[in-house]
């Protein structure tokens, strides 16, 4: 039982970390982006 738990557990763990890495990358693109468009504008 313990051993089945702590397999979930680290599943879970993994499974939120990539989702994370994907929401950390969206969010850089999202502000580079941004960035770019305040470059432009003082053109």
């Amino acid at each position: 039982m313990k051993r089945t738990l702590a397999m979930l557990l680290v599943t879970l763990f993994t499974v939120s970390l990539l989702s994370g890495c994907n929401t950390m990358r969206g969010a850089g693109e999202d502000i580079e982006e941004g960035g770019e468009a305040i470059q432009r504008s003082t053109y």
